[in-house]
């Protein structure tokens, strides 16, 4: 088990250590069997964090993120977190003024992330197999960038099945309504 350990932390501190020696744009840390962001990443970072456009935080085991994370990288375009045990976000992701791709499928929202609908570069949100039944469908509506939201696998409410497709200019994607009766 220490030895798993030891290799989980090796490969992170690996995968920064070539985003700050490359250059690089992109933090990928997916697949990194995380259980939170880690705190000396902040420090490794901090001389970089501004020109950190994408990080990939995919398959973890990430529970929550703090607001330090938001704040700290608040120039980011895509924030990729599908597959953890997420169920909300903290406040400060209104930080991100600059966002404009976040994937949030495969977690365990059961309210729909309402901050997201205060940042105005916003284009695609991906919120995949959850458990969200209601939408803010009149927030959604007023979004000046968003093009796509997919809510595929969610036990939506008949009631924003009804009333979102009139009142969006943007892509909805959803299960046929019984979808969820099907699925195993």
């Amino acid at each position: 088990m220490l030895r798993k350990m030891g290799e989980a932390v090796a490969r992170v501190a690996r995968k920064v250590n070539e985003t700050v020696e490359s250059g690089s744009d992109t933090l990928d840390l997916a697949d990194c069997k995380l259980v939170s962001f880690p705190i000396c990443i902040y420090k490794v970072l901090r001389n970089v964090s501004d020109q950190i456009h994408l990080i990939t935080l995919a398959n973890n085991e990430l529970k929550s993120l703090t607001s330090k994370f938001m704040t700290t990288f608040s120039q980011l375009r895509e924030l990729h977190l599908e597959g953890n045990y997420l169920y909300r976000l903290p406040n400060e992701v209104s930080s991100l003024q600059h966002l404009k791709t976040i994937d949030l499928s495969r977690n365990q929202f059961q309210d729909f992330p309402e901050q997201l609908t205060t940042l105005p570069a916003l284009e695609t949100i991906n919120l995949e197999e959850n458990e969200i039944v209601d939408v803010p469908v009149e927030k959604l509506a007023t979004m000046p960038s968003l093009r796509v939201i997919n809510l595929r696998l969610n036990p939506l409410s008949a009631e924003v099945r009804v009333i979102a497709p009139p009142l969006i200019k943007f892509d909805m994607l959803m299960s046929p309504e019984d979808a969820q009766a099907r699925l195993p």
